[in-house]
């Protein structure tokens, strides 16, 4: 057999969940892609019960996702891009409603929670302008590290520019999740996240999605 030909195959461990994937897709018009990082196991069973009537949610390793998404593409053309450029715990959500609907409910029931390292961004992190509590010290250095600039009024460090700290996407430091949680800076969206979906040949990014 020639390398050029071979095609990776779904391991005989992980066929039932490529199964579901199949059957799910063929059942559902719209399929997404979801970021569950931070996601409690609770918080995910209630997600789950609201959505049973109108959508499944699928939790399933990223290199299965791409090898069956990879087979659909014959039926479904440019399905198999929608797993690009995810990171983090992933899965699928499959459903017959309006995109934008479903989109609108996972944002609405998103909370906000402080970064820990190793994370990814989930959109773009800015530290604001302005004045902290902090005393002058260390403190000016840990910013300055991170190049926020700062500096002393009133006897308080204040931060003399708004910061793009992160990119989406970025992998947060154990030096940046300190800074962020020290400021109350809670950057980090906990709940179902919806990266892109997927309708009748188009992928729509969050971008397009989160439209009013």
């Amino acid at each position: 057999m020639k390398l050029a030909n071979y095609k990776a195959k779904v391991n005989p461990r992980n066929d039932s969940f490529a199964k579901k994937i199949r059957e799910l897709s063929a059942k559902h018009s719209i399929v997404g892609i979801i970021d569950v990082t931070g996601l409690q196991s609770l918080q995910l069973q209630r997600i789950r019960a609201t959505l049973k009537k109108s959508a499944k949610i699928l939790i399933v390793k990223k290199n299965l996702i791409e090898l069956v998404l990879e087979e659909l593409e014959t039926s479904r053309p440019g399905i198999s891009k929608l797993v690009a450029n995810n990171s983090g715990i992933i899965g699928l959500v499959f459903t017959n409603d309006n995109p934008f609907k479903l989109y609108k409910f996972a944002k609405k029931n998103k909370s906000s929670a402080f970064a820990k390292a190793g994370q990814h961004a989930p959109k773009e992190i800015v530290v604001p302008a302005g004045p902290t509590t902090f005393a002058p010290g260390p403190i000016i250095g840990e910013l300055g590290a991170l190049k926020i600039k700062a500096g002393i009024t009133a006897g308080k460090v204040e931060i003399k520019a708004d910061c793009v700290v992160a990119k989406e996407g970025d992998v947060i430091s154990a030096q940046l999740a300190g800074i962020l949680t020290r400021l109350g800076i809670e950057p980090m969206e906990v709940g179902l996240n919806i990266k892109a979906i997927y309708e009748g040949g188009t992928i729509y990014t969050r971008t397009v999605l989160d439209v009013d």
